[in-house]
């Protein structure tokens, strides 16, 4: 089941789709990467979600990736005597630790953190910034505001702090029993929320220990500011550009998108686009223009990935979604327009030999006719480099560990196949990269195909040789060295 198209598509499973026959759907309408959202669902029902998706990829033979997103610390206010009271612009308006309920003069914030990292003339935004504060006076138990914009406030609404870095873990207690459920459940990937610098993607990566890839949400703007060196220790990125759009202004946000996704490919990291793609779609069949445009953007900026939260997991058109979206990247991706963008964009230093051999194999397949780059990877490492390159042709990543198949699913252009074959001697490993593109039927007997590896093989990171060779395997037994 080949796509027509190198971005992926995240649907998230939730309510509307949570069954086998909604996710075998949503995954032969496009989905390449499903992802279990951890603030949503108990353990058993993430747990179903999992063994079903499991099941489909037994059944189709072709590797599915699954990313764990992980809910983060939230930041609430308490509740309030009547439910809600409506704050006026320009009036005072104090949050501390009090444990009485909220009046229209005060609330209880139970987060001492926040209050130890406030100054004077920082901001708080309550209820997605729909409410704005400014920090007149403050201490470790208070912070007494001015309204800069009113409206209902009403229980539990959530806090946002934009303008500081809040000692506050990117893991809470749940986040860390999440985390151990879905490593041992076998997840390929974890995405991070809350991350504000690089050691709480360092903490995660302990607690993983190598049982998935982990994934940095990109949602406050001190991430923004650390982003090189959250990068640098990350697996992959998430442009969580829904809490991005209410701590910095919205303008904002568009820019620093692609400034982040060229980082991550610059880095040969995948890289996600996430949040409100298609969100009309949760109540309507058909998108807005702007939506389209949203993802088709997204697709031209060069996005591994992009996604779909509410509208495939709530919403009441789950398969239009996944539908309009895959229809959106088959025809941005079969433009002049949009390899003249991708290929402009392509700045990589080749300080390595594994570098410069992919990006002689790309060279080589486009000018020369050949139809796909196969990659032997044991780590993902050069398919990604391959990925980064953004080649004409299609990638084929072959690997022997189910868990590099996986996680290669959520990468640009990037087919994944399991090698169950002798390939500690080149000749077999060009024989199954042939095999390979003829059973995907990226490639016939007539055709020739670059085969990128390592010799000797299984020592990773190795990437030191190049090969054009034929589809045909008679051709390669009568020419090939062994």
């Amino acid at each position: 089941m080949r796509r027509m198209r190198n971005v992926k598509i995240v649907a998230t499973l939730g309510p509307a789709s949570d069954d086998y026959d909604t996710i075998r759907r949503l995954f032969e309408l496009g989905a390449d990467v499903f992802r279990l959202n951890m603030s949503h669902g108990s353990h058993e029902e993430i747990r179903e979600r999992h063994k079903i998706i499991r099941q489909i990829e037994q059944e189709i033979g072709r590797p599915i990736a699954i990313l764990a997103d992980l809910q983060g610390p939230k930041l609430r206010v308490g509740v309030f005597a009547g439910d809600s009271e409506v704050l006026v612009e320009g009036e005072k308006f104090r949050m501390d630790l009090d444990e009485a309920e909220g009046t229209s003069s005060r609330v209880r914030l139970p987060h001492p953190e926040i209050f130890q990292a406030l100054m004077p003339g920082a901001t708080l935004l309550v209820n997605d910034g729909k409410i704005r504060l400014r920090v007149e006076q403050c201490g470790d138990d208070y912070a007494d505001c001015v309204v800069v914009t009113g409206g209902t406030i009403s229980n539990r609404k959530g806090v946002n702090v934009p303008d500081v870095v809040l000692p506050v873990a990117a893991l809470s207690d749940k986040d860390k029993k999440d985390l151990e459920f879905v490593c041992e459940l076998g997840v390929d990937w974890v995405a991070l929320s809350f991350v504000q610098r690089p050691e709480d993607v360092l903490q995660t990566k302990e607690l993983v220990a190598g049982r998935a890839a982990v994934l940095a949400k990109i949602e406050k703007p001190a991430a923004v500011d650390a982003y090189d060196e959250i990068l640098a220790v990350s697996d992959g990125i998430m442009v969580a550009r829904g809490d991005l759009g209410v701590e910095l202004p919205v303008q904002a946000v568009p820019p620093i998108q692609k400034r982040l996704i060229r980082g991550a490919r610059s880095a040969a990291k995948p890289v996600i686009v996430a949040t409100q793609m298609l969100e009309s779609m949760i109540e309507s069949p058909v998108p807005t223009r702007a939506e389209v445009s949203d993802v088709a953007n997204a697709i031209y900026e060069g996005a591994d990935a992009v996604m779909l939260s509410a509208e495939s997991a709530a919403g009441a058109y789950p398969f239009e979604a996944v539908r309009t979206m895959d229809a959106v990247a088959v025809e941005v991706e079969s433009g002049q327009v949009y390899r003249e963008i991708i290929e402009s964009a392509r700045h990589v230093e080749r300080n390595t030999t594994a570098d410069s051999i992919v990006s002689a194999a790309r060279e080589i397949a486009e000018n020369t006719g050949v139809k796909a780059i196969c990659c032997f990877t044991h780590s993902g490492t050069t398919a990604l480099k391959t990925a980064r390159e953004r080649p004409r042709v299609p990638i084929l990543a072959l690997t022997p560990f189910t868990g590099t198949a996986r996680r290669m699913c959520l990468s640009w252009g990037v087919n994944c196949f399991m090698t169950n074959g002798d390939v500690s001697r080149f000749k077999m490993a060009v024989v199954s990269a042939a095999r390979a593109a003829r059973a995907g039927q990226f490639a016939n007997a007539e055709d020739n195909i670059v085969v990128v590896a390592g010799v000797p093989f299984n020592i990773p990171g190795s990437t030191n040789i190049l090969r054009v060779a034929p589809c045909d395997e008679r051709l390669i037994f009568n020419t090939d060295p062994e």
